[in-house]
């Protein structure tokens, strides 16, 4: 009888088969039907998504108010953040983007030619990756598409200790809420105790967990 795959922390194989990529399909189909906009990211509406910016950018803590702090926008899309950075006229990002699909990376690098922009997939290559203060990454666990609660959850862990291994100070995420009226299957809602044991055994207890900006959502800070 043959076994499923296994990754190294010994999860269902995950890594392996690497499933997450379904979710890199959908919002490349999404980029293919709607184009540069929220919509092509698969974000409804596009005040939420300024509300989401703010939210990503309010994990930066700074020793002085003229300190230059690098962060890596994990999931990068379309560069919308930068956008945002550039339109509300936030100082002292010094900006890069990472994306698993190169069909965003190479619009963010027509787009931005002067910034960098990765196109890596963490759970399945050499870790060439340099470290920022900070990582931010905005809907990169919201949906899950047809992956299990289980699956993602493991994703969600992997890649969090991933990264976490790279940001010199903190990294923000955001996933779905379990204190909404209906949920979405294709929707990662997670509570917020499997999420606060999970942080606290893996990454750090230095942690805030946001619920204040009105989507039914959280975003989690997770610090140093």
């Amino acid at each position: 009888m043959s076994r499923r795959p296994q990754d190294p922390e010994g999860e269902p194989g995950l890594a392996t088969d690497r499933k997450y990529l379904e979710i890199v399909a959908h919002y490349e189909a999404c980029l293919e039907r709607h184009g540069d906009s929220h919509l092509g990211v698969d974000w409804p509406k596009r005040e939420d998504l300024e509300k989401r910016y703010r939210v990503m950018l309010d994990v930066v803590r700074r020793d002085s108010p003229d300190e230059i702090v690098s962060l890596l926008d994990f999931g990068c899309g379309a560069a919308h953040l930068y956008e945002h950075i550039l339109a509300t006229g936030v100082r002292g990002i010094d900006y890069a983007g990472l994306d698993l699909s190169p069909k965003f990376v190479e619009l963010a690098r027509r787009k931005f030619p002067g910034l960098t922009f990765y196109c890596a997939d963490l759970l399945a290559e050499d870790d060439t990756l340099p470290s920022f203060d900070y990582i931010v990454m905005n809907g990169v666990f919201t949906a899950k598409r047809g992956l299990t609660f289980e699956e993602m959850l493991a994703y969600l862990e992997r890649l969090l200790e991933k990264t976490w291994a790279k940001s010199v100070k903190g990294l923000a995420f955001n996933v779905m809420s379990k204190h909404v009226d209906w949920e979405r299957d294709d929707l990662f809602h997670l509570p917020f105790d499997t999420l606060a044991a999970l942080l606290t055994r893996r990454l750090s207890r230095n942690f805030v967990l946001r619920n204040d900006y009105g989507l039914y959502e959280y975003t989690a800070y997770v610090y140093r």
